[in-house]
């Protein structure tokens, strides 16, 4: 028998476990999410035969346009089935749940995911979703200029950045963050040494730890000023790896459903969105 539900302050150490088996993050990463934003009603889960056996997270993030619509579009994150019952449909079961449950006790308009590689892009689609963020991810490899940087890195709060962030992407389509949100990433980032939320001159940066080395998952700013701080980060970064994403079309990134038929039919689906902070 299956029964879907939001979760509970003891299922903690199952979500913990099944996190652990599905994307085999360190325990201090799984200690910044439970710590900066886990709340029951946050996390939904599929148990089976009483076992939990599924679950997703949700951020409840905003989707605002140039017109100065904004609707609230929750972020699905975690999404996890345990690996002895993958392929069974229960991932797909959980997320008309979370539809049902983020339109009607959330007053959600959409949801949005990211899909870590092109197999789950087509797992998404099949439920639902279909592409709509994108963004670029470039490598810089000029040398370090000679002499001092003209700016010193300046850690952000969470608040700040997200004022920092909301004002260089406005009149655009992107999706704001909550303050806690961006507590979690700051939270995330700061396990790698030089991760976090920074100002770099006139433009922000959020660092993390990525695959190869550090990377700079969001780099937001006037044309000149990501130049500079480009210019300069390889001496302000110590271990960056050169790698940057940007606003930009290069990349498929991440996907949008929405929850009301009339919204899905008056959207673009020719244009893209910038979503850039997956808390990937």
């Amino acid at each position: 028998m299956i029964h879907m539900r939001t979760s509970r302050p003891e299922d903690i150490p199952r979500l913990r476990e099944l996190w652990r088996l599905a994307f085999g993050d360190p325990e201090a990463y799984m200690d910044a999410f439970f710590q900066c934003w886990y709340r029951p009603e946050r996390m939904l889960v599929l148990e089976e035969e009483g076992e939990l056996r599924s679950m997703l997270a949700w951020f409840d993030t905003w989707l605002d346009v140039p017109d100065g619509n904004r609707w609230k579009a929750g972020y699905l994150y975690a999404v996890a089935t345990h690996p002895d019952r993958r392929g069974q449909g229960l991932s797909g079961a959980l997320q008309k749940y979370a539809a049902a449950y983020l339109r009607g006790e959330q007053g959600c308009q959409a949801m949005t995911t990211v899909p870590a590689n092109p197999s789950l892009h087509r797992f998404f689609a099949a439920n639902g979703f279909r592409e709509c963020f994108t963004h670029s991810v470039r490598v810089w490899d000029a040398p370090v200029p000679e002499g001092e940087p003209p700016f010193r890195l300046e850690r952000l709060s969470a608040a700040d950045y997200g004022r920092a962030r909301e004002a260089i992407l406005s009149g655009t389509a992107h999706i704001s963050y909550p303050e806690q949100a961006l507590a979690f990433q700051e939270e995330a980032g700061a396990l790698s040494p030089g991760g976090g939320l920074y100002a770099a001159g006139a433009a922000v940066l959020c660092a993390e730890e990525g695959e190869r080395g550090l990377v700079i998952k969001e780099l937001l700013g006037k044309p000149e000023d990501v130049e500079l701080a480009l210019r300069w980060a390889g001496a302000l970064l110590p271990g960056w790896t050169g790698e940057y994403r940007t606003p930009g079309s290069q990349v498929p990134f991440g996907m949008l459903q929405w929850l009301y038929p009339g919204l899905e039919r008056r959207w673009d689906w020719s244009s893209s969105a910038y979503l850039g902070l997956a808390f990937d």
